[in-house]
């Protein structure tokens, strides 16, 4: 038998096993995430069983680390990873590469074994972007956590007031120092592009004296060219994974559902928040069904993701939610159309944090 293709078989076989074994540390420790946990303890059992068609032992023996020239070839960028993304991407590109090896070596030996590497390696793929979807919602999820109302900016919803001095006193209701536990989402649907984008400006430069975030509703394009800090999308909006491309790693992209079906996908697909509702009938937004504080019970439960309950929110009803263990909650004309904006905040944030810490 050819003691080179054992050799390729050995070091191949190595390098899956080991970048594998990274790569569900990362699922599992970093993001403590079960389903990809399973999905990569599967594939590094499925790995295994085609392994146990080809002469291991054989290459085991045909090993010969001290003459083996690569173990002194090295590169900088091996001995530097920055974050945890870059550990991600390092072993599953090396988990790919160890089965493209494994499944031509695999050719001269058993074709069957070499189509198992090959559906090992499309599986590898489809798992590398799960889990890099998980990880880079990381980025945004951290600053995301401390958020506890969302007022969604909607111009025809606002009192007597302009919009400009409402948002003003929304901002400044927030507690002092520190980061704002507030979040605008400026939800404007029949603005034209050029007066939506000259206003998402508007409330980026506000929103960052304020050191509260700010997300645009739908337009990935209005919240790159306006230095937002995400986007919000519905189901038939832009996918998560088409907004991170415009708006970055980074980036907080909030994902509306409806049913634990949508924010698991949410979360697949790499979403920085989930939002669930509606919880009440709301006179904002027409919809045929409430999902209701049940379905935010679930989502507590089994979404690994900051949570924002939606639809219907008022200060009277806010202790449904954060009952079932919600933390935070999006609002429009609760707040919008308070004789003062301002004081509305203040109640709401009064009672999201009261219950907070009696739960602790």
């Amino acid at each position: 038998m050819d003691t080179r293709i054992l050799r390729i078989l050995d070091a191949s076989a190595n390098r899956a096993r080991e970048a594998l074994r990274v790569l569900e540390d990362c699922a599992r420790f970093a993001k403590d995430d079960q389903a990809l946990t399973g999905a990569l303890k599967q594939l590094r059992h499925d790995l295994a069983m085609a392994l146990a068609r080809l002469p291991m032992e054989l290459a085991l023996q045909a090993r010969d680390t001290p003459n083996d020239v690569g173990t002194t070839v090295k590169t900088e960028s091996e001995f530097h990873r920055p974050a945890l993304r870059d550990v991600l991407t390092a072993n599953a590109k090396r988990l790919s590469e160890a089965l493209r090896s494994l499944e031509e070596c695999a050719k001269t030996l058993d074709p069957a074994a070499a189509a198992q590497f090959e559906q090992l390696r499309y599986r590898g793929y489809a798992l590398e972007q799960s889990l890099t979807a998980s990880v880079l919602a990381s980025g945004g999820e951290e600053r995301f956590k401390l958020v506890r109302l969302c007022v969604l900016l909607t111009e025809s919803l606002c009192g007597p007031k302009p919009w400009e001095v409402i948002l003003e006193d929304i901002l400044e209701a927030a507690p002092p120092g520190g980061y704002s536990p507030l979040c605008i989402q400026l939800r404007e649907k029949q603005l034209p592009d050029g007066e939506l984008l000259r206003r998402a400006r508007i409330v980026a430069q506000k929103c960052r004296q304020a050191r509260a975030l700010f997300i645009v509703n739908d337009r990935a394009d209005v919240a790159l060219l306006a230095g937002a800090d995400g986007v919000h999308v519905g189901q038939s909006d832009l996918p998560c994974a088409g907004v991170r491309r415009i708006l970055g790693s980074n980036a907080i992209v909030g994902v509306s559902t409806e049913n634990l079906a949508q924010a698991r996908q949410a979360v697949a697909d790499g979403a920085t928040y989930v939002a669930v509702g509606p919880m009440f009938p709301t006179t904002t937004k027409i919809k045929p069904r409430l999902a209701g504080p049940a379905y935010a019970a679930e989502a507590v439960r089994e979404i690994p993701r900051p949570l924002v309950a939606i639809g219907g929110i008022s200060p009277e009803n806010v202790t449904e939610l954060t009952a079932v263990g919600i933390r935070t909650v999006a609002v429009s004309a609760a707040v919008l159309r308070a004789p003062n904006a301002g004081d509305a905040v203040q109640a709401i944030l009064r009672m999201l944090n009261q219950t907070h810490h009696d739960t602790h």
